[in-house]
C-alpha cells in the first residue's frame, strides 16, 4: 500500500462521526493499523464497537474530506502525523488521550524539543502581557520551546516573546488548522508557522467550538515539561491546562498579582493548591533543573509593561467605559508609562485621573505612581 493510501486510511478512521480517540485507539490495538480496521469483518467490528458504530464506520462516506486533507498535506510546510509516525511527539505518546492524527504547519522536527507551557487570560492586562513576553523570551533563550494556545492576551504574548528571543514556539489550536482564530492573530500565526510549529487534532474546517478548547488544553499540557499561568480569573480555561499538567506529573507555576485584580484570582488559587510562586524565569529553570543554554537569555524578572503606543482601541478590560481604567491595570504604574499606554498627553491624563481618584477607583501612590482599586 502506498504512503498516500495509508494516510487516507488514517484520515478515514478519524473522520467517522461518533468514533472518538479512545475508540480509534481501541480499534488500532485490535487490528494493528487503519487499513486492517476497514478490512476486518463486520462481525469483528460489531464485537468491538457494537452494531450501530460498526455499521457507521463501514458505511460513512468521507472521501471528499480525505481528498481535501491529502491536498492540504501536499502543500509546502504542511504535514499530517499519525500515531505510527516516528516524528509524532514522544511527550504526547506518554500523555492521556493522545490524538490519532496531528495536523502540523511548520517544522515538525521542532516537536522533539523540550517544551514549556505559558498560558493565561484572554482579557489580559498590559502588565500581564509584558510578564508573559518577558518569561517566554527568557525560557526560549534558555532552549525551551514555548507552548501556548494562540489565543488573544497571554497566549499571544507568550508566542511573541519566544519569537522576539529567536526561540522556538509551538501553537496548539482548537480549530481546523486551515482556520486562524482569533482572526487578529493572523500575522502572528504566519510567523509561528514560518519559525516554529502550529498543530491541532481537529479536521480541516472545524470552527472554534467552545468544547474544542478544553481538549486543546490537554495537548498544551502534554507537550510541556511544566506550565506557567501568568494571569487567570477563577473560571479561566488556563486553570484546566494547569490541572491537566499537574495530573500528567508536570510542574505548575503561577505569577502572583494584586489582591484587587480579578485576573490574579486564578493564580492565587493555584498557589494555594501547591503551584510554585515565581517572580523570575530563573525560578522556573532552577525548579526544572534546566542547565541547557542557547545564547544569552533575556531579562528574566517580572517586568514593567512595555509601552506600545496608543491602546485605547484595544482595552484590556472590555467592560470599562473609561479608557484610562482600561489600560492602568492593578499594579502600580508611573505617569509616563500610563501616558505611553493610553496615548494621552500627561496633562490630559491627569485631568482624567482626578475624577477616578475622587470616585475611589484609582489611588495615587508615593512616587507619583497610580493603581487601580476596582
Amino acid at each position: 500500500m502506498s504512503a498516500r493510501a495509508e494516510l487516507a486510511a488514517w484520515l478515514r478512521l478519524t473522520l467517522v462521526p461518533g468514533i472518538g480517540g479512545e475508540t480509534q485507539r481501541q480499534l488500532l490495538k485490535l487490528c494493528g493499523d487503519p487499513a486492517a480496521v476497514f478490512a476486518a469483518s463486520a462481525a469483528t467490528l460489531r464485537g468491538s464497537l457494537g452494531g450501530g458504530l460498526a455499521e457507521r464506520l463501514l458505511a460513512h462516506d468521507c472521501s471528499a474530506e480525505i481528498e481535501a486533507a491529502l491536498a492540504w498535506a501536499d502543500q509546502p510546510g504542511n504535514r499530517i502525523l499519525t500515531l505510527a509516525d516516528p516524528e509524532y511527539p514522544r511527550a504526547l505518546l506518554s500523555a492521556a488521550d493522545p490524538p490519532v492524527l496531528l495536523y502540523i504547519k511548520g517544522d515538525a522536527a521542532l516537536l522533539a524539543r523540550p517544551g514549556f507551557a505559558i498560558v493565561g487570560s484572554r482579557n489580559a492586562t498590559k502588565q500581564g502581557e509584558a510578564n508573559a513576553e518577558a518569561f517566554a523570551a527568557a525560557l526560549a533563550g534558555a532552549g525551551l520551546a514555548v507552548v501556548s494556545g494562540l489565543a488573544a492576551g497571554i497566549d499571544a504574548a507568550a508566542h511573541r516573546g519566544a519569537l522576539a528571543a529567536d526561540g522556538i514556539t509551538i501553537a496548539v489550536i482548537g480549530t481546523g488548522i486551515d482556520r486562524i482564530y482569533p482572526a487578529r492573530n493572523e500575522a502572528l500565526a504566519r510567523e509561528i508557522a514560518a519559525r516554529g510549529v502550529i498543530l491541532g487534532e481537529f479536521p480541516l474546517g472545524t470552527p472554534p467550538l467552545p468544547a474544542n478548547f478544553p481538549r486543546r488544553n490537554r495537548l498544551i499540557a502534554g507537550l510541556a515539561q511544566g506550565c506557567l499561568v501568568v494571569e487567570a480569573a477563577r473560571q479561566s480555561g488556563s486553570l484546566i491546562t494547569a490541572r491537566l499538567a499537574a495530573e500528567a506529573g508536570r510542574e505548575v507555576f503561577a505569577i502572583p498579582g494584586s489582591i484587587h485584580s480579578p485576573q490574579s484570582k486564578g493564580c492565587h488559587a493555584l498557589i494555594k493548591q501547591g503551584a510554585k510562586l515565581v517572580e523570575s524565569a530563573q525560578d522556573i529553570l532552577e525548579e526544572l533543573k534546566w542547565e541547557k543554554r542557547i545564547g544569552a537569555a533575556p531579562a528574566t524578572t517580572v517586568s514593567p509593561a512595555r509601552p506600545a503606543g496608543s491602546t485605547l482601541g484595544v482595552p484590556s478590560f472590555a467592560e470599562d467605559a473609561d479608557p484610562v481604567l482600561a489600560v492602568i491595570g492593578y499594579d502600580p504604574v508611573d505617569l509616563d508609562t500610563l501616558a505611553a499606554r493610553s496615548g494621552l498627553a500627561p496633562e490630559a491624563l491627569l485631568a482624567r485621573l482626578l475624577p477616578l481618584e475622587l470616585d475611589g477607583r484609582v489611588a495615587q501612590l508615593p512616587g507619583g505612581r497610580y493603581q487601580r482599586l476596582n
